[in-house]
């Protein structure tokens, strides 16, 4: 098998095309990729579910939207802590925290949430995740399914998650810039 060059913390950004619809306008925040798969959360779809109504002791370390984000379709009855570490890329990583990509890494949410909080620039709690198995996504990513862009520690905690897709287009040095323009709905235009 040939080597798969790591995505690890980058963004897949929904193209139009793609018919998915758990994936529809969807940017996914890549936390593993490698010959084995790939595992990321959907940053953009927040469940009008408080964190407080399923972790209370990560309540007020959450970012606002203080709501669980549906992370992706597979395990919905899972939980996943992504967090933004100020300077955590590099300096040492605190107890609770795992870096996945420069600032950005995954809080153990077994763990006592004060020993995070002073550390913490930005929490968001997911529900679920998106996963991809061997070779799975670089079949979608030559189908033209996915845009590849980097990723910025404040995708993690927009808050307003529902513009992200645009927003994260827009911010791009190419023709994708003009992909946020792509209407809601082409049959309307």
């Amino acid at each position: 098998m040939t080597e798969v060059s790591s995505l690890t913390g980058r963004l897949l950004v929904a193209t139009p095309a793609l018919a998915d619809p758990n994936f529809d306008r969807a940017v996914v925040l890549l936390l593993d990729h490698d010959e084995e798969g790939s595992l990321g959360v959907v940053l953009n779809r927040p469940t009008p579910v408080d964190v407080g109504d399923i972790l209370e002791g990560w309540a007020e370390l959450a970012g606002e939207p203080g709501v669980v984000f549906q992370g992706g379709p597979v395990s919905l009855d899972s939980a996943l802590g992504v967090a933004v570490i100020p300077g955590g890329s590099g300096e040492r990583a605190p107890l609770g925290w795992r870096r996945v990509h420069g600032a950005i890494g995954l809080v153990d949410l077994e763990a006592p949430p004060e020993l995070l909080a002073k550390a913490l620039g930005s929490l968001r709690i997911f529900a679920g995740y998106a996963g991809w198995g061997p070779g799975q996504l670089e079949d979608e990513l030559v189908e033209g399914a996915w845009y590849v862009v980097e990723s910025e520690p404040g995708d993690v905690s927009s808050p307003e998650p529902e513009r992200l897709w645009r927003e994260v287009l827009r911010r791009q040095r190419s023709e994708l810039a003009m992909v946020a323009t792509y209407p809601d709905d082409p049959t309307l235009n």
